[in-house]
């Protein structure tokens, strides 16, 4: 894999929010520049320029000069704080990027001839804060722009994408939908409570709210549930996965992610045949009391008082 830097821009006066602290809204429970940072967590050096605040992991903090100078400046206020060959540059209100796309734009940025890589939108447009840059072309333009403008404050970032050779790569409708306004923070958090979409989400958000790393078969946990509440009761599928966590964490102490994962998957093997082999003896203690005519105590399936033992009393 490709080693980066990564330049989060969280600095903006959000002005179509009212002035609303945009990289610290939340969607799906997590904070927008959080979730930018999850994206990347793979970056050597992570800066973001823009107020300190608490965030999910480390990373460097610094300002644009003069605050307020908009993208381009604050572009070279980051790009002091890096050493990596390639840097990632992004926004800090992307709620649906994804390691994939930040994977895409280090491969395609590293290509013969090229010099950076950015994201186009559904409508062909460039997004050049969803975009990699190879670190030597991005600091010669940089300082050129600088010295024939005298200041890359309040400079468009469309003057420096012209002059660099940069490949262009679709990532879909959702790596570059950014939250600029309260429709499209509203349209963000409806979109990850869709059906397809919403236990991923969910998952991913427990995960970074308990600081676990940790890739797991959430369809092997789902089926485990549903055997635990089909073969026993309802309100054994929470406690059985809550147990099979414990009994994994127990397990793998101390190893890896991989070692973790495999022990979530082993408890979850023996926790799913233990439910299986109680529905078994249920269904066959059913089946028993079918064929003893329906009664726990051999009586006949209608509810009427058997005759045995009263021969020969005279009773018709």
């Amino acid at each position: 894999m490709t080693a980066y830097d990564v330049i989060v821009l969280a600095g903006g006066a959000a002005k179509r929010l009212g002035g609303a602290d945009k990289p610290g809204v939340r969607v799906g429970g997590r904070a927008l520049l959080d979730r930018v940072l999850a994206a990347c967590d793979g970056a050597a050096r992570t800066v973001v320029v823009g107020d300190r605040r608490a965030t999910a992991r480390p990373v460097l903090w610094t300002r644009e000069v003069p605050q307020g100078g908009g993208p381009l400046a604050a572009l070279g206020a980051g790009l002091k704080l890096t050493t990596a060959d390639h840097i990632l540059v992004l926004s800090a209100d992307l709620p649906f990027l994804g390691p994939g796309t930040v994977d895409a734009l280090l491969a395609a940025a590293g290509q013969p001839g090229r010099e950076g890589a950015l994201c186009t939108d559904p409508d062909g447009r460039d997004q050049p804060l969803v975009a990699a840059y190879r670190a030597e072309p991005l600091r010669r333009e940089l300082a050129l722009i600088a010295t024939e403008y005298g200041s890359l404050a309040g400079l468009p970032l469309r003057i420096l994408t012209a002059e660099l050779e940069l490949a262009r790569i679709d990532a879909g409708p959702d790596a570059a939908f950014d939250c600029d306004t309260w429709d499209d923070i509203a349209a963000a958090r409806a979109r990850i409570r869709e059906h397809g979409a919403v236990l991923d989400e969910w998952i991913t958000s427990v995960k970074n709210e308990l600081g676990i790393e940790l890739d797991v078969d959430t369809g092997v946990l789902l089926d485990l549930a549903r055997d635990a509440a089909h073969g026993v009761a309802r309100p054994a599928a929470p406690l059985t996965t809550f147990l099979v966590g414990y009994a994994a964490a127990r397990a793998s102490a101390g190893a890896g992610p991989d070692e973790a994962a495999a022990a979530v998957a082993e408890a979850s093997r023996k926790a799913t045949a233990l439910a299986l082999r109680w529905e078994t003896e249920a269904e066959a203690e059913a089946a028993e009391s079918a064929g003893r005519g329906g009664d726990a105590a051999g009586g006949p399936a209608d509810g009427s008082k058997s005759d045995a033992g009263r021969e020969g009393t005279g009773t018709p």
